[in-house]
């Protein structure tokens, strides 16, 4: 679990709930149904419009990223690729056919496959690089569903805010309404801007970062699997590898 990014969301919005408490206000004044649900169900509704089925599904699932991200054991996968390497000093690289039946990671499975099939080290890197991009790419685009959600959602907020005003307009004879027209108005902006500042970009934020932690374990491996096509010795593949973890 990600304990930073608990006390960082804790700590935005309480700072914003307890200004509001210190300065005598209320914080039930900030609870209006009416703009929630303009600011939030426009802002997923514009990205919906915008993001691919699957690209739009898979930012729902690397959302939990934010609290709970993926683990990368980075000293394992260094103890793992030195494993490979010493055997295939000892049996050749045909003695890797088994283990990589057994690999359980598809990306790392691919490259013992095609150290096993004998491929040369540039095919080898150029084909897991191919890989690679397209899923460092597709993680990417999936993040920048929430960063897109914090680019409208502060104008959404300025939607919500001119509604809040039309609806006062229209109801000056009737002194009953005009407060929940202000109400909507203002809040809809705070709605708006906070969200999108204390929520949507710090979320895109931070599964850019998971992605690019992921990449590197990704290129590490290619490079230990490379290493070992060139038949390096296993202490210098190791002396390579540690820059991915220092």
């Amino acid at each position: 679990m990600d304990i930073l990014s608990l006390l960082g969301l804790l700590l935005g919005f309480g700072a914003i709930l307890g200004g509001q408490a210190l300065e005598g206000g209320h914080i039930a004044s900030l609870i209006n149904g009416p703009a929630a649900l303009i600011v939030l169900g426009g802002t997923v509704g514009a990205v919906m419009l915008q993001s691919p089925l699957s690209v739009f599904m898979s930012s729902l699932k690397m959302a939990l990223w934010v609290v709970f991200p993926p683990k990368l054991k980075g000293e394992e996968a260094i103890e793992k690729i030195l494993e490979w390497s010493n055997i295939a000093r000892k049996e050749g690289l045909l003695g890797l056919e088994e283990v990589a039946e057994n690999e359980p990671d598809p990306f790392a499975q691919k490259g013992l496959q095609l150290l096993v099939d004998g491929s040369e080290p540039e095919i080898i890197r150029r084909v897991m690089e191919v890989e690679l991009d397209a899923k460092e790419h597709h993680g990417n685009e999936a993040a920048k569903v929430f960063e897109n959600m914090g680019g409208y959602c502060p104008t959404i907020g300025i939607i919500g805010a001119v509604m809040g005003l039309i609806h006062v307009m229209q109801n000056l004879a009737d002194p009953s309404k005009l407060g929940s027209g202000i109400a909507t108005a203002f809040v809809a902006t705070i709605y708006g801007v906070g969200l999108a500042n204390l929520l949507f970009l710090p979320i895109a934020g931070k599964l850019k970062s998971k992605v690019h932690a992921q990449s590197q374990m990704s290129e590490m491996i290619i490079e230990g699997v490379i290493s070992i096509a060139e038949g390096e010795n296993p202490r210098n593949i190791e002396t390579k590898l540690r820059g991915f973890v220092g």
